[in-house]
């Protein structure tokens, strides 16, 4: 395992500065619009709180199906993979995703995020290998396990945990509760998902032999620059 790397705190107006929208623990927040003039759109809900609508049981196989429990979409355990796939038009670059999620019983990742990068897609993993590793998989065929995007992380079990994820042609950026756990520069590198992750394409929420929740799903456009 890696040693944990330091992460960056978005609270410092320096920070900022550098970073082209402002992150927030709170998902629904929606970013300042002096820090990006004329920048978004309204948010588009990809989950009504209700019913799994376009989401469909991603066909993994060894689990129970997906269902809706108290407003969330719960995953629960799977052999090994379990998870739910968007049958709707997903976005593709120069976006902005978010959700809630948690891990309510075992100890694997409990939000394996697959999200486009414009023509191809990539994983965010929280909480994988045990529990703690956070990161992207694949970044040149590396997992979220080993590239420099890995590192750990402490998820209490039952908590909600807002994740944002932001793709423009050059990066991909990860906060969780409004702290940067990702910042990849994409330019020239091969980005992909890994083999068994491939059913969750283009975009899905996958747990491993762990029951977790998602909640607040939703997107916007971001300015193509």
């Amino acid at each position: 395992m890696r040693p944990m790397s330091s992460r960056v705190t978005l609270a410092v107006a320096a920070v900022a500065a550098m970073i082209p929208m402002a992150w927030a623990a709170d998902p629904t927040a929606v970013a300042d619009e002096a820090v990006v003039p004329n920048a978004i759109a309204d948010w588009r809900p990809l989950f009504d709180g209700r019913t799994l609508g376009d989401w469909q049981p991603t066909p993994f196989g060894g689990g129970e199906e997906p269902t809706v429990v108290d407003g969330a979409i719960r995953i629960p355990s799977g052999a090994d993979l379990n998870g739910v796939t968007w049958g709707g038009e997903p976005p593709r670059d120069s976006y902005e995703l978010t959700l809630e999620a948690r891990r309510v019983d075992g100890n694997d990742f409990f939000c394996g995020l697959t999200f486009p990068v414009g023509d191809e897609c990539c994983s965010l993993i929280l909480g994988g290998w045990g529990g703690s590793i956070t990161g992207l998989s694949s970044i040149d065929g590396r997992d979220a396990g080993d590239n420099e995007t890995t590192d750990t992380m402490t998820f209490e079990k039952g908590r909600w945990y807002a994740v944002v994820v932001r793709v423009t042609p050059r990066r991909i950026e990860c906060a969780v509760d409004g702290e940067l756990v990702v910042d990849q520069d994409i330019e020239n590198r091969r980005i992909s998902v890994r083999n068994e992750v491939a059913p969750s394409k283009p975009l899905g929420i996958a747990t491993y032999a762990t029951v977790g929740e998602a909640r607040n799903i939703r997107w916007r456009p971001l300015p193509r620059p």
